[in-house]
């Protein structure tokens, strides 16, 4: 029988088809992030990762209409088996579908980026080499701190490993060769380097990785890991500012390095991928600065790679993030992560504008370099002092030598233009006015200048308006260390209640945050003069709560060395009992934004106090089982239970409960009526880890229109590692307008020297993305996801306003964007 003939044309048409077609197979794969139930993995598998390949191998499809060209297949890039059990691959649709009936599956979802949270702080936390935490840890040495970050800059001498003894003999990891990278560069302090970026390559194949190894280029990864534990390094500031001998919080403690994220972005898998590999490795610590908000439990991947590290012993410090101050802009929400917010210290960084009247003002700047501002002629001038104009302050006769006086009080994004009017127009010198404290996290400061407050702003006008010839002379590089109030809870700083999950407060602890100094990579731009000089230095000065994380992974590695048998919540435990609610003026902290106090939504416990951690006399203590029955109390199916505990087969749902042995108390009100009104009880469990025989009485701070009772008032501990439980419930009632509210309750030692603290907060209710995930099923059903699609393409509809014909039932609740 003869073959059918095709006209030419045709036979184009099928090929055209038939590229097409599989540019659309193409450009339809995505990565997934695949959860496995490890008991189900067949015997005949000698390891997870073979039962991972074989799973891919299996799934392959093939289209007949691409049998004769090149057709895509599935491609496995990690398989993960520490902090959860699973892979990540590259897959297209019909593979996902046809992987979702393969043994063992659970979940799967899509790869997604991860957001970034970006020397005295030793001595500002009373750390002491003679007495306290530091020479009882040994200064931290032989804990292992693992940092998931963009890398590090080894030649820093931070990470010198002078006066380190031999690496632990617990360790596994490795120093991992490459671009620009060599193993001889890791040493006793910075004992491991990886690298990871086989989700980002999958994500975009074109993509060129210009840094392909462990080496950090961007500067964050490195300030991050010597703010942990950095090594003593005398003579380092940044450029004459914070001048002194710059450490780490755990100076002797160990460094692992595991670099996910790179200038050419960052992805979920190579987080996961780094989080598996620290865990193997032998990190008792583990610190990140990365997160992300409103995204469901069962799919945030640093939680649930947070809880399988936490079921091993491990401490994840994390960053809250930094989109304050904003109610429940917070990250890294859930119970078994140690969530941190950020707070100014002490330290303040100054030029001195002295008048010719010889009235001194002590104003802000950063300005990176000893300029000579003397006697110069002062300018004001209406038409040009706005400074939103460099072509009209150019115009100023003399400009090169003169002040001039930027009238118009800005906040901290107009003070950042006005100086690059000034420096784009070459004036000498400035006086900005601003009362923004947003300044003050700063450290772009090109032009010679000080930013003053208005009502200093005032009194220069004064002496400039009554004045033939006003002068003025500004002195830099001055460093201060009296600033009242201190601590001080950073604007930027995120703030709870966790949308992950309500029935914990967080964050849990207020950390050094703003303008820390710490090693930065040598070839990095980290300053500028006018707008065209770029300066580098070894030591920067950054602020995030990306800079308070890596400070209490550092003090918790100090705890694990002087108590090695604690686990990760008893550590967390022991540092939030001792925090401090109080300023260097013995006042309670506020925040920055509006100067009034805060809340445990936005400090947590207070502040970090290291050396009273070391002997909290009682510690709350969790459980893995404790947090599992957490997860049981969820209203989570199955496969979401499974993503995140692993198994269910492994795990005890008999006893489940969403009030978890926690050292802080939350409780939520809505609206009934004319008045709100809520009644909640709590039970807690706390551990004598303090002297042999010890009684406490309780003490109650009662948060307003509430009453806070407690069953027994006294708890008498015969021994120590005794463990004595209570109750405590909170009845609350307003009429009045719907505030968060905070109290306390505090164990008190009779002649003892122990006081353990727990925070108390009231807040107004607000939805999570995993209540409504559960309570309803529509949205899910309509596939609406709140990380691609229609949800985030309308901002989730906000400012469009729907009008409800009904019979007036509300339903109380607050979705903030």
């Amino acid at each position: 029988m003869a073959m059918p003939t095709f006209p030419p044309l045709l036979l184009l048409s099928w090929f055209l088809f038939a590229h097409f077609f599989s540019l659309v197979v193409i450009a339809e794969r995505s990565t997934y992030i695949v959860h496995l139930d490890k008991s189900l993995m067949p015997n005949m598998f000698a390891s997870h990762h073979h039962w991972h390949s074989s799973t891919i191998e299996s799934i392959k499809i093939v289209n007949p209409a691409l049998l004769n060209s090149y057709h895509p297949v599935p491609k496995l890039l990690y398989s993960y088996d520490n902090v959860f059990h699973g892979f990540s691959a590259v897959l297209s649709k019909d593979e996902l579908e046809a992987l979702k009936k393969s043994a063992g599956f659970i979940s799967a979802y899509k790869d997604r980026s991860v957001e970034a949270h970006t020397t005295n702080t030793s001595e500002y936390l009373k750390l002491n080499p003679s007495s306290g935490l530091w020479p009882a840890s040994g200064f931290g040495q032989d804990v292992v701190i693992g940092v998931l970050d963009s890398g590090v800059w080894p030649e820093s001498a931070s990470f010198r490993d002078d006066g380190m003894p031999e690496i632990p003999k617990k360790w596994k990891g490795i120093c991992r060769p490459g671009m620009l990278f060599n193993t001889s560069l890791c040493n006793r302090k910075l004992i491991g380097a990886n690298y990871f970026n086989k989700g980002l390559l999958a994500s975009n194949p074109d993509v060129n990785i210009s840094m392909n190894s462990a080496r950090d280029t961007g500067g964050h990864g490195t300030h991050v890991a010597s703010i942990a534990a950095g090594n003593f390094v005398k003579g380092a500031s940044y450029f004459g500012y914070a001048p002194g001998t710059a450490k780490g919080v755990a100076p002797r403690a160990r460094l692992a390095v595991y670099k996910f994220s790179f200038d050419e972005g960052n992805v979920a898998s190579d987080l996961i991928a780094a989080m598996d590999q620290a865990v193997a490795d032998g990190v008792d610590m583990i610190c990140i600065s990365y997160g992300w908000r409103f995204i469901p439990l069962y799919e945030d991947t640093i939680a649930i790679a947070a809880f399988g590290a936490m079921a091993k012993g491990v401490l994840v410090s994390a960053s809250a993030g930094n989109r304050g101050p904003f109610m429940g802009s917070l990250n890294n929400g859930v119970p078994w992560i140690f969530t941190v917010a950020s707070g100014h210290t002490e330290r303040w960084f100054s030029g001195t504008l002295t008048l010719g009247n010889d009235l001194k003002i002590r104003g802000w700047s950063l300005f990176p370099a000893r300029a000579i501002i003397d006697d110069w002629p002062v300018i004001y001038n209406k038409t040009v002092s706005a400074c939103d104009s460099a072509e009209l302050l150019a115009q100023v006769p003399d400009a090169g030598r003169s002040i001039i006086i930027c009238r118009k009080s800005a906040d901290a994004e107009e003070v950042a233009s006005q100086m690059r009017s000034v420096a784009e127009a070459r004036l000498g010198a400035a006086i900005f006015i601003s009362n923004d404290p947003a300044v003050l996290r700063s450290i772009e400061f090109p032009n010679p200048g000080v930013v003053i407050t208005p009502k200093e702003g005032k009194q220069v006008l004064s002496y400039v308006s009554t004045t033939t010839e006003p002068k003025a002379s500004i002195s830099f590089l001055e460093t201060h260390l009296d600033s009242k109030p201190a601590p001080v809870v950073s604007a930027s700083s995120a703030r709870g209640p966790s949308r992950s999950y309500l029935r914990v407060s967080k964050p849990d602890i207020l950390a050094p945050g703003v303008l820390v100094l710490a090693a930065w990579p040598s070839n990095t731009m980290a300053a500028t003069i006018g707008t065209n000089i770029e300066l580098a230095t070894d030591y920067l000065l950054e602020s995030g709560t990306s800079m308070a994380a890596p400070h209490i992974a550092g003090i918790a590695a100090l705890v694990k060395g002087a108590h090695p048998e604690w686990s990760p919540s008893a550590i967390r435990s022991a540092m939030m009992t001792t925090a401090n609610p109080l300023d260097n003026n013995q006042k309670p902290i506020r925040k920055s934004e509006d100067d009034k106090p805060a809340t445990s939504l936005d400090m947590g416990a207070g502040h970090v106090d290291p050396n009273r951690a070391l002997d909290p006399g009682l510690i709350y203590d969790t459980t893995p089982q404790d947090y599992v029955n957490l997860l049981c109390s969820l209203n989570f199916t199955e496969e979401q239970f499974k993503t995140i505990a692993r198994s269910s087969a492994n795990h005890n749902c008999s006893n489940p409960s969403s009030d978890i042995n926690y050292p802080s108390f939350i409780a939520f009100f809505s609206p009934e009526g004319n008045f709100t009104f809520l009644e909640q009880k709590f039970r807690r469990t706390v551990t004598n880890v303090g002297s042999a025989a010890a009684k406490y009485r309780v003490k109650v701070k009662a948060p307003r229109n509430s009453k806070v009772s407690v069953s027994p008032q006294t708890l008498d501990f015969k021994k120590k590692n005794q463990k004595l439980s209570y109750s405590l419930t909170i009845r609350y009632k307003d009429d009045a307008e719907q505030e968060v509210q905070s109290g306390s309750i505090t164990w008190v030692e009779e002649n003892g020297n122990h006081t353990v603290r727990s925070p108390i907060v009231i807040s107004p209710e607000i939805e999570t993305w995993s209540v409504e995930a559960h309570t309803t099923h529509t949205s899910e059903f309509l596939k609406l996801n709140p990380s691609s699609g229609l949800w985030p393409a309308s901002g989730f509809s906000q400012d469009v306003v729907i009008g409800v014909l009904d019979s007036g039932e509300t339903h109380w609740g607050q979705l903030l964007q």
